[in-house]
């Protein structure tokens, strides 16, 4: 034969070519994009209409710079003119910093910091450092009249000017904070469905009242009282104790730093401002700090469905005292009611298991208020 047909090794079958049906190599590189977006569809563009989730890239880019704006204190750089990673809105004029819902790259963590990242069907986790969005007319204006630090003022289209608006609008241009006014629907997503009643304010996490300082403070009083909370992991519960205490006299809050409810939207909202006016401690031994108060003198009182002395016997609430109120669920734990010097129980009518953790320290602290209002 012709060739090298001849040779040893040579080939007998017939080379295997590209299996049938894939459409041969790199079929998928020369697939198409899809197609051109409107202008209206681009985020990037000042004809975005603010209906479409952001995409990825922009999404991880806008996080990424608010971020570093966090970080170094300062406004983050979209939103600003000429930026591709601008996030425009239709009312606003303005590029409003806000999570528009996209998911960036890196894992696909929430492409916005600058409300509470919510998740649709789940709970908002935000970073404990992360900046948080006070909800509410009375909780934005205690906020502002107390000098909370702010970043940013958020109010709906329309929204109805009543004389708290016209108070927080004011003080607001007054201390230079950004009003920027965009849609109620764009609120509604950056509050996660709150109900928010056309305002937000921007602010950064909570400064909380170191503990030493707290008591110190108290003490300087002429009735001292403190709230401790034992283990309380609603945010809405911590938000009416902090009311209930600002309501009755209460110099200060103290929560254990692990395991309980923190300062957020939430408890902020659920307060009605009185977060702004009562300290706040937290404290990584809550036994520990019980036994420092009783050392500074403070009667430590625990609230127990079955404690040994009954709420309207309790004599020691004319002096320096400490109300524990325990969790939503157990009550107080076991080392906790150890350390209390009295356990003490609220007297009910009816047969019933347990009263609402800030309910009872409500009940509790205003019997407190009226005997030291009588012994006056």
């Amino acid at each position: 034969m012709a060739g090298n047909s001849q040779r040893r090794g040579r080939r007998l079958t017939p080379k295997a070519g590209a299996p049938k049906g894939t459409g041969g190599k790199n079929k998928d590189s020369l697939a198409g994009r899809g197609r051109t977006l409107p202008a209206d569809e681009r985020p990037w563009h000042k004809g975005y209409s603010g209906t479409e989730k952001l995409p990825q890239r922009t999404a991880w880019k806008q996080d990424k710079e608010r971020r570093a704006a966090a970080e170094e204190g300062r406004a983050p750089k979209i939103g600003q003119p000429g930026s591709k990673d601008t996030t425009w809105g239709k009312g606003g004029g303005r590029g409003v910093p806000v999570n528009r819902g996209g998911t960036g790259g890196r894992g696909g963590k929430p492409g916005g910091r600058s409300g509470p990242r919510v998740t649709p069907g789940r709970k908002s986790n935000p970073a404990k450092d992360s900046p948080e969005l006070l909800v509410g007319r009375n909780p934005v204006l205690e906020a502002l009249r107390a000098q909370v630090p702010a970043t940013a003022l958020y109010t709906a289209q329309g929204i109805d000017m009543d004389d708290r608006i016209n108070e927080i609008i004011r003080t607001a241009a007054d201390r230079g904070i950004a009003n920027l006014e965009i849609s109620r629907a764009e609120l509604d997503r950056m509050t996660g469905g709150v109900l928010h009643q056309g305002v937000g304010l921007q602010v950064p996490p909570f400064a909380y009242q170191p503990f030493e300082d707290l008591v110190a403070a108290a003490l300087e009083q002429q009735a001292p009282l403190l709230v401790a909370l034992d283990g309380v992991t609603d945010p809405r519960n911590l938000g009416a104790v902090i009311r209930s205490a600002a309501a009755f006299g209460a110099q200060g809050v103290f929560v254990p730093e692990r395991r309980a409810a923190g300062i957020t939207a939430t408890a902020w909202r659920t307060s009605a401002g009185a977060a702004a006016r009562v300290p706040v401690a937290q404290v990584t031994n809550l036994t520990r700090s019980l036994k420092a108060c009783r050392d500074a003198g403070f009667t430590v009182v625990g609230l127990d469905a079955d404690g040994d002395t009954d709420l309207y016997d309790l004599e020691a609430a004319i002096g320096p005292l400490v109300v524990v109120v325990g969790s939503e669920g157990r009550g107080l734990s076991r080392l906790v009611g150890e350390t209390c010097d009295l356990t003490v129980s609220i007297p009910m009518i009816s047969e019933v298991e347990s009263l609402n953790a800030s309910v009872a320290a409500a009940v509790a602290l205003a019997e407190v208020s009226r005997r030291r209002a009588a012994e006056q």
